[in-house]
């Protein structure tokens, strides 16, 4: 998220972040922050939780928002490109998935197994 932020703040742009539903707080704590930075102006940083079939496509069909980055997978990405499409969004797509996973000696190897497959389908659309 913070790689997609400071690009967007630096260039002047206003940025509303719609963060992934299995993992909104850190986001949340990011608009937080914002909040409290002397003078950081309102409204330039804008959190929307929610899932991506509503929030998330809000924003893609939203004839103001002018550029979509998204990080997800392939299926996903594809569904944002054709409903971007009739409003010539620009878009930055990083798709396919490849979420690492650490795996230290004292876990249990099965459950770590068992987690990195489910995971990785959830991920993989």
């Amino acid at each position: 998220m913070t790689m997609k932020l400071a690009p967007m703040l630096a260039s002047g742009c206003t940025a509303v972040l719609k963060p992934a539903e299995l993992a909104p707080l850190s986001t949340l704590k990011i608009g937080e922050i914002w909040t409290n930075i002397k003078g950081a102006p309102p409204g330039v940083v804008n959190i929307v939780p929610g899932l991506g079939d509503v929030a998330g496509e809000a924003i893609v069909d939203h004839p103001t928002v002018r550029k979509i980055s998204f990080t997800g997978s392939t299926e996903k990405g594809r569904r944002i490109m054709e409903r971007s499409s009739k409003n010539m969004k620009r878009l930055t797509l990083e798709l396919g998935g490849k979420g690492p996973m650490i795996v230290f000696n004292d876990a249990n190897i099965d459950k770590a197994a068992f987690l990195a497959n489910l995971f990785g389908t959830m991920s993989n659309g």
